[in-house]
């Protein structure tokens, strides 16, 4: 079986892969030449999800791809508790979101947006008693030649860190402890993480309907 996976995102890509099981084989956006912005105007991680989906499956079969069976896409958010579900749907450039940067140049690099974006959640949560928190992934699949799309998530619940730990994973990483350990994402080895995480969830119950 080949799937796109509609991410050129080089952190999930892996982390995708590697808990694929045999015999499915993933693809990037830049594997099939899939070269085109696409705009995530949902409001909801379950939106973002089906449009990202929805885009690459019709560029497939628009450029008449006959040896893809499915497309999937997912959207990832951090929900804070204290902060009332913030940044969910804005979690990836979450720094930017009324921090007085919204007209300000975005940033490029992927670690400083990484490190902006944890920057801002410890400066949300200082002085804060309750710093739970979870990561929920929503993935979207569309069967190519049934135009079937189903929907599944994964979430792991967790706690926000005081400061970062580790060095290990991307984006949050560092400062999420999940739930039954004592160290962050970035802290645990990749492998254990990939077995516990919101992503390595939503996989799980993808998997089961392929």
């Amino acid at each position: 079986m080949r799937l796109v996976f509609a991410s050129n995102n080089a952190h999930k890509l892996e982390e995708i892969r590697a808990i694929m099981p045999a015999g499915i084989e993933v693809l990037s956006l830049h594997d099939i030449g899939f070269e085109q912005e696409i705009e995530e105007t949902g409001l909801t991680l379950a939106e973002n999800s089906k449009i990202k989906a929805e885009t690459v499956y019709h560029w497939l079969s628009d450029n008449g791809y006959s040896t893809v069976d499915g497309v999937f896409a997912d959207d990832t958010g951090l929900e804070i508790d204290a902060l009332g579900g913030e940044p969910g749907v804005f979690t990836a450039r979450w720094y930017r979101l009324n921090d007085g940067m919204s007209a300000a140049a975005p940033l490029n690099d992927e670690r400083m947006i990484f490190a902006a974006n944890r920057a801002k959640t410890l400066r949300e949560l200082s002085g804060k008693t309750n710093r739970g928190a979870q990561f929920k992934t929503v993935i979207t699949l569309i069967r190519m030649a049934q135009n079937l799309t189903v929907q599944v998530e994964g979430v792991v619940r967790g706690r926000i860190a005081t400061e970062e730990y580790g060095q290990g994973g991307f984006g949050y990483d560092p400062i999420f402890i999940p739930e039954g350990y004592d160290k962050t994402f970035g802290e645990l080895p990749a492998d254990l993480k990939n077995s516990i995480s919101h992503r390595a969830r939503a996989m799980e119950a993808l998997v089961k309907i392929l």
